[in-house]
């Protein structure tokens, strides 16, 4: 008794569930928290070096971040500055176009890429790579910050994970996300913006992947305590204060610097992506543009000392960068002016633009706390001067300024808002903030600088699947068929002669036999009729013999789903539609695999753009496009000899339900096709099948593939041919096999659905 009371007790419970992700968030998160401590650790020995030691500058930095290692501050050197960027680009660049050419750019971009369109799955040699030239580029004095390397690394061990226990796609997925909330917020200590950030980062509208959360919320748990064992509890940023909103007008001052950062964040996507085009199309080297990029870095920096005379602070534009926001936190701007504040802003989005665009590997997230915090400072001292009646903190439009300007350039509100929370400590303005990230993202939400994310679920191939199986089972039959199709029903009692008249002159393949109330009572197939031919009892034959008991039909109010299945079963191409709930049953007309295939297809597209245009996809997004054209090619096809005889060709049709037939000599040459359409006529004269041979009525095929077209090359070709089977030959003319629209329909399908996890 009492066993079963605690069997029972056991069963409201999901103890193997909590179990599964306690486990896997426990591994991820160690492994995230203590990349993370790697990933710090050099960073501050190679900055050290290089900025504070060799080039003479003390960029400072966030309050709660105390260096475990220390070096005395050299001689100020001009050149230096230009050079040791210069040097870190060329050496970084070196390390990732020899060993991860993936790890160039902001690392979350990547991560988001492997979630969507690579099935979870990023390479183990990736976050190491990304590692070691992250901590170069930024240490070296390139302008960049340390989340997008820190997510590659955790997601990267959660795909490698996934992988090592031969998880499926699904939980892969969700293990890659869950790293990437681990390295952030471990990194950062926002553990709960960090999770949220995984879940939304993913899309550029207001979606948040929700499965995400709870994954990545135990990840970065652990990772955040790992990490914080080692450097401290403390929030990055200290001595903030506490300045709170207090006055309803001051979401007008608000609201401006809102129009502010999205302007700003529009100026730094752009200027990003212009300087990545401009380098991509440069055509030296790859390995050489990081170094041109540093180059450019220490230039920018080097011309802002010498025309600002400020050693202090415009060095910001190089590096993390983070020492002139503790400076605004802890004393406000009473030491910089707003000139400084603006050219660090401006300088910050061009080193940033040139060191990671330019083919350096760093985060983008840091530099946007940057910019976005000194342009709200300085808003918020415009805003003292325009509103002298509001007590207004430039220090407070500078916290509020670095949530709202990530916000507007990566479609993230909720995480930022909660990132900025947490970094500083200051919970007061949680109100101005969602104010001003609400305004700032949906001005500048046409834009982000994550170009791996995708406008929603219908887009990320993590979902297609989930899609696919709602569009097959709520588009119904009536909605794919095309009307005006007339179909001829036999009655039972109708001649082999008449038959065959009637196969000539129509291009039915199916027949629906009637009985005297007009019922359907069977129906037969054009390989039916050959098969007739060959008994040698054509003369006899009514349609009531040929016909098979089994309906090749399907109501009008079904599903494509049970239609596509109807077919597959049967390995035909076409179905009747008819009417049961009518005395007799009507016909009502004929549906193809290509009818299902444009269905799907409109709705699809429906769901994606709101009409039922097929607008172009990237190739990321297009299914069909990732399918080669080598997977779908039939070579077991039955082929005929040009030199076979007209008998011949008979017996090889009754043993295939193919309508086409490719003649092929023997040195493997392609010659032409039989086109069953084409041969009716002559192939029910049996006088003739020792007489004619097969190159005397071969012809050409609608069109050919070709082994190397793409797969929209060899949709384009069905669609211009109307065809139902093309030939494939290669280059030398060679026969290699035959490709079918079912056989791309039924691979077309089974992808969708992989890509939504349901294989591994």
């Amino acid at each position: 008794m009492k066993a079963n009371k605690l069997k029972s007790f056991r069963q409201e419970f999901d103890f193997s569930l909590a179990g599964k992700w306690l486990y896997y968030g426990l591994i991820v998160g160690v492994v995230s928290g203590l990349g993370a401590i790697l990933f710090q650790t050099l960073l501050e020995i190679f900055k050290e070096y290089a900025i504070v030691h060799w080039m003479g500058l003390n960029p400072g930095g966030p309050g709660g971040e105390i260096p475990s290692f220390r070096l005395s501050q050299g001689i100020f050197n001009p050149f230096l500055i230009v050079l040791i960027p210069a040097l870190g680009g060329l050496l970084a660049g070196i390390i990732i176009f020899r060993f991860a050419p993936e790890a160039e750019g902001h690392g979350t971009d990547e991560a988001i890429k492997a979630f969507h369109h690579k099935r979870g799955i990023i390479r183990p040699s990736i976050p190491i790579v990304k590692l070691i030239a992250s901590i170069i580029t930024i240490g070296s004095g390139g302008s960049g910050g340390r989340e997008g390397p820190i997510a590659q690394i955790g997601a990267g061990f959660g795909s490698f994970l996934s992988l090592r226990l031969g998880l499926d796609v699904r939980t892969r997925r969700w293990l890659l996300a869950a790293g990437m909330g681990a390295g952030i917020g471990s990194i950062f200590r926002a553990p709960l913006a960090g999770a949220i950030f995984a879940a939304e980062v993913l899309y550029s509208s207001a979606e948040v992947e929700a499965e995400v959360l709870l994954p990545a919320t135990v990840s970065s748990i652990i990772a955040y305590s790992v990490y914080s064992f080692r450097y401290g509890w403390d929030h990055i940023f200290t001595n903030v204060g506490q300045h709170g909103f207090s006055n309803p007008l001051e979401l007008v001052p608000y609201s401006i610097e809102a129009l502010a950062l999205a302007l700003a964040a529009l100026l730094f996507v752009k200027s990003f992506y212009g300087v990545k085009k401009l380098f991509s199309n440069w055509g030296i080297p790859r390995f050489l543009k990081p170094a041109i990029g540093g180059a450019i870095t220490g230039l920018i920096g080097l011309l802002l000392i010498e025309l600002t005379q400020d050693y202090q602070y415009v060095i910001s534009v190089m590096g993390g960068g983070y020492g002139i926001l503790q400076e605004i936190f802890q004393n406000g701007i009473t030491h910089i002016s707003l000139a400084i504040l603006l050219l660090v802003a401006i300088g910050k989005i061009a080193t940033t633009s040139f060191s990671i665009g330019s083919g350096g590997s760093a985060g983008v997230f840091g530099p946007s706390m940057v910019i976005g915090g000194t342009i709200g400072a300085a808003t918020g001292y415009v805003m003292q001067l325009i509103f002298p009646g509001l007590t207004l903190y430039p220090s407070t439009f500078a916290i509020v300024g670095m949530a709202g300007f990530f916000a507007a350039a990566a479609n993230t509100p909720l995480s930022t808002i909660i990132m900025v929370s947490e970094l500083t400590g200051n919970y007061e303005l949680l109100l101005p903030s969602m104010w001003v990230c609400s305004i700032s993202y949906m001005v500048a939400r046409k834009w982000s600088i994550y170009k791996g994310q995708v406008p929603s679920k219908v887009y990320s191939q993590a979902h297609y699947g989930e899609y696919a199986h709602d569009i097959f089972e709520t588009t119904f039959v009536e909605e794919a068929y095309k009307t005006g199709r007339s179909v001829v029903a036999l009655s039972t009692d109708v001649k082999s002669e008449e038959i065959i008249k009637l196969m000539t002159e129509k291009r039915q393949r199916i027949f629906p036999v009637v009985d005297e109330e007009r019922q359907i009572i069977g129906s037969f197939t054009t390989t039916d009729i050959t098969r007739m031919l060959l008994g040698g009892e054509e003369s006899t034959t009514t349609a009531k013999d040929l016909m098979q008991p089994v309906l090749l039909e399907i109501g009008p109010g079904e599903s494509i789903r049970k239609a596509q299945q109807i077919m597959m079963e049967n390995q035909v191409e076409e179905l009747l539609v008819v009417d049961d709930h009518m005395q007799p049953a009507k016909i009502l007309g004929v549906i193809t695999a290509a009818d299902i295939i444009r269905a799907y297809n409109r709705k699809l597209s429906q769901k994606k753009f709101g009409n039922e245009k097929a607008e172009a996809l990237p190739d990321d997004y297009a299914v069909l496009g990732n399918i080669a054209l080598k997977n779908v090619i039939e070579k077991d096809i039955l082929i005929i000899s040009p030199n076979a005889s007209l008998g011949d060709l008979v017996k090889l049709i009754t043993q295939s339900k193919r309508n086409i037939f490719p003649v092929v000599d023997e040195q493997g040459k392609y010659c032409g096709v039989i086109l069953l359409n084409e041969v009716r006529s002559i192939m029910f004269e049996v006088n003739k099948y020792n007489l004619v041979r097969v190159a005397e009525i071969m012809t050409p095929a609608p069109t050919l593939v070709n082994i190397d077209d793409s797969m929209s090359d060899v949709l384009d070709k069905f669609e211009r041919s109307n065809a139902w089977n093309l030939p494939v030959i290669d280059r030398y003319e060679k026969y290699r096999g035959l490709v079918s629209k079912s056989t791309i329909f039924s691979v077309y399908r089974s992808q969708l659905l992989l890509k939504s996890g349901g294989g591994a």
